[in-house]
């Protein structure tokens, strides 16, 4: 039997519904190797928040957003998990970072029937609407991106693929999916390197990934480890198209590399920060201001305000007699959902709002390029 959300009576503190407000909650890496991932989704969604509060919130409610440190360890995760839920009694979960942390908070959320909102991860368990029904995905699936990947370097004659992957359940993921796309066209990975999680400790992953010869790498995992194996790839001599998925960090990946990123392929899963000419990003970068006008626009924070803004159509379907069960059916009941021009669609069996994949480049000088092809790209 499919596991489903406790009840709820959706009344009151222990609900995180108040006359005035809502309390969501969010646990995310803020320090550690993977910490500019968190702070950037908070950003986002909380400028998402503030721009609703301005308007004076949603059916007379102002938006909160607790948020705890869990460093990306897992056992933190469920520690913060707890915290929210029992003592800061949240509505709902927003922006959790990554697969190891969201694979140990999701029971803990299922349990107590809580709304479990756009995680910052592509894992394809979380995409299992049967046994998570509590789960409310708004990015596109690893699965997806390694599919891109895989793909595009096909298409251009590019078939000695390696992959280098996190040694935990985010690396798995990406590495099962990165097979997957593989296995369809009658490949197999030509060599396979392993890292643990939140080190730089990538030097055994390089040596063992060098031993393929590959003329494309693909990479799981966080901004550090991956920058680090780039740049002694590139120093020892390494001549591969390097590609990695969206949870890397871009912004922060860039900064790490500085010159050595020229020609970094990054699949991504929201549009482009900068372009302005897209109504979701021209509403994103208006908020951003508004919130903080010293932050820099990227592709994690703008992953953020849609989560922030996917929160806050659910609010407003529901109407004034708030509930946790009218949350999620508002979501994962609509045929579509438009935040903005960006339009999400769930269904029976189906809480993955968008199936959207686009590849960036960076160029020499340290920023990111949209491509429709990896053959623009490619000499």
């Amino acid at each position: 039997m499919a596991a489903q959300p406790a009840a709820d009576d959706g009344s009151g503190e222990a609900s995180g519904v108040f006359d005035d407000r809502v309390v969501f909650g969010q646990s995310a890496a803020f320090s550690g190797p993977a910490e500019g991932l968190g702070t950037e989704m908070r950003h986002g969604i909380a400028a998402a928040f503030q721009e609703a509060n301005r308007a004076g919130g949603v059916h007379g409610r102002l938006i909160e957003l607790e948020s705890l440190d869990d460093q990306y360890e897992p056992e933190a995760a469920i520690a913060n998990t707890r915290r929210l839920i029992e003592e800061e009694r949240v509505f709902a979960l927003i922006g959790a970072v990554g697969t190891p942390t969201s694979r140990s908070a999701t029971p803990v959320a299922l349990a107590a029937g809580i709304p479990y909102v756009a995680p910052f991860t592509g894992a394809a368990f979380l995409r299992d609407a049967r046994e998570l029904a509590n789960v409310i995905n708004l990015r596109a699936s690893y699965n997806q991106e390694t599919e891109k990947m895989v793909a595009e370097l096909t298409s251009i004659g590019i078939d000695r693929i390696a992959v280098m992957y996190q040694d935990d359940s985010y690396g798995q993921a990406g590495y099962q999916g990165s097979l997957l796309a593989l296995d369809r066209r009658g490949m197999e990975p030509v060599s396979v390197g392993v890292y643990p999680r939140n080190t730089e400790a990538v030097k055994t992953a390089l040596l063992d990934v060098r031993r393929g010869n590959p003329q494309a790498v693909i990479m799981i995992g966080a901004y550090q480890p991956v920058g680090t194996f780039i740049s002694w790839a590139r120093t020892t001599g390494m001549d591969a198209v390097f590609l990695t998925v969206s949870f890397v960090g871009s912004n922060a990946l860039a900064e790490q590399l500085g010159g050595r990123g020229e020609g970094v392929v990054v699949t991504q899963v929201v549009p482009f920060p900068s372009d302005s000419s897209v109504p979701i990003v021209a509403s994103y970068r208006r908020a951003l201001t508004e919130y903080d006008p010293l932050l820099r626009p990227g592709f994690v924070s703008l992953e953020g305000y849609m989560a922030g803004r996917l929160a806050i159509a659910g609010l407003e379907r529901c109407g004034p007699d708030l509930t946790r069960t009218c949350f999620r059916e508002a979501i994962l009941g609509a045929a579509s959902i438009g935040i903005d021009d960006f339009e999400l669609s769930y269904g029976d069996g189906d809480n993955q709002g968008s199936d959207e994949v686009f590849l960036t480049v960076i160029g020499s000088d340290g920023l990111y390029y949209p491509v429709g092809r990896l053959a623009d790209v490619q000499p």
